[in-house]
């Protein structure tokens, strides 16, 4: 079934997105100005890590710039995974926890944390490919 999502996205806004280099594999994640595309954000490479994991942490990363900047406007990922750990503040990954991974668990942990100790009036919201192309904060690896 055609996605038939017309309306605009909403700017201003924050756009999410991660980059893995196989899965698991070498993980990054960013966060752009959806108006401008500018980057606010990004993270460092994690060794090991999964697609899913650096959506849900870009999220979370999100979320808490816009926290602390005392901003509401929306965040929004192309990962229906992100928005449903979010959602349901956990992740649910399969990620075996090793020298490896430390450090990115350390981060999930932290991200878990924050989920559970903070609210946020901002929107997380689905970028709606199939109508706007790309989410904005695309790292064009395809």
């Amino acid at each position: 079934m055609p996605n038939t999502k017309t309306e605009p996205y909403i700017q201003p806004s924050l756009s999410v997105d991660a980059a893995c280099s196989g899965n698991p594999g070498e993980m990054e994640y960013q966060g752009v100005d959806t108006a401008t595309g500018e980057p606010v954000f990004t993270s460092k490479v994690y060794p090991v890590g999964t697609n899913n994991l650096g959506e849900f942490l870009a999220v979370v990363h999100a979320l808490k710039y816009l926290h602390d900047q005392g901003s509401r406007v929306p965040v929004y990922s192309d990962s229906h995974t992100a928005l449903a750990w979010v959602r349901n503040r956990r992740a649910n990954t399969n990620l075996k926890r090793n020298a490896d991974t430390e450090g990115l668990w350390q981060d999930i942990d932290a991200a878990i944390q924050w989920l559970h100790t903070h609210e946020f009036p901002n929107p997380v919201l689905k970028w709606e490919t199939k109508s706007w192309g790309e989410v904005k904060a695309d790292f064009g690896r395809k």
